[in-house]
C-alpha cells in the first residue's frame, strides 16, 4: 500500500489535470456556459444549438451532401439524421437527392432558414462578445489559435 506521503506527492504532481483545475475541465465548463447562453437566446427560434451549427455549414455552402455537414461537424450520421428531419419538419431545410449519385441526398436551406442568416448571427456575436469581454484583440487571436491547435493535437 502506498503512503500517506506518496499519494500526496502524486496528487501534488498531478495537480494541474484535477477537477477544477485542470484545462481539460475548465474548456467542457467554458463550452456549456457558451452553450447555456446560446440555448437561451436561440429558445425564441425553437432552435438548439446543433440547428445553429448546421444553418451555419448551409449558409457557407447550401446544398451540402448530408456527410459533408456531418464531416464538418464531427457528427455520426444517426444523431446529424434527427437534427435534419426535426429542421425539415418546421421547414428550415429540405432534403434532395444528387441526380448524379442518387446514393447522396444534399441538405437545402428553404427561405425559412436563409431568414434566420439575418436574425441569428448578431444575436450570437453578443455571446462572443460576452465570452471575450476584457480581451484585447489579439488575446482574442491568441486563444483562438491555442484552441485551434488543441483541437489539432487530439484529432
Amino acid at each position: 500500500m502506498a503512503s500517506l506521503s506518496s499519494q500526496t506527492n502524486a496528487l501534488v504532481e498531478y495537480q494541474a489535470v484535477l477537477a477544477p483545475q485542470g484545462v481539460s475541465y475548465r474548456i467542457k465548463l467554458l463550452s456549456q456556459l457558451v452553450t447555456r447562453h446560446l440555448q437561451d437566446k436561440l429558445d425564441p427560434f425553437g432552435l438548439t444549438p446543433f440547428h445553429w451549427l448546421v444553418l451555419c455549414c448551409l449558409w457557407q455552402e447550401d446544398g451540402l451532401p448530408t456527410s459533408s455537414i456531418g464531416d464538418k461537424l464531427q457528427q455520426v450520421g444517426g444523431t446529424l439524421t434527427g437534427v435534419l428531419d426535426r429542421m425539415e419538419e418546421r421547414g428550415l431545410v429540405f432534403r434532395q437527392r444528387d441526380p448524379r449519385d442518387r446514393r447522396v441526398w444534399r441538405i437545402w436551406l428553404t427561405e425559412a432558414g436563409r431568414t434566420l442568416q439575418h436574425e441569428l448571427p448578431p444575436i450570437v456575436w453578443e455571446i462572443r462578445e460576452l465570452t471575450f469581454q476584457g480581451f484585447s484583440p489579439e488575446e482574442r487571436e491568441q486563444a483562438s489559435e491555442l484552441i485551434d491547435r488543441m483541437i489539432a493535437n487530439l484529432s
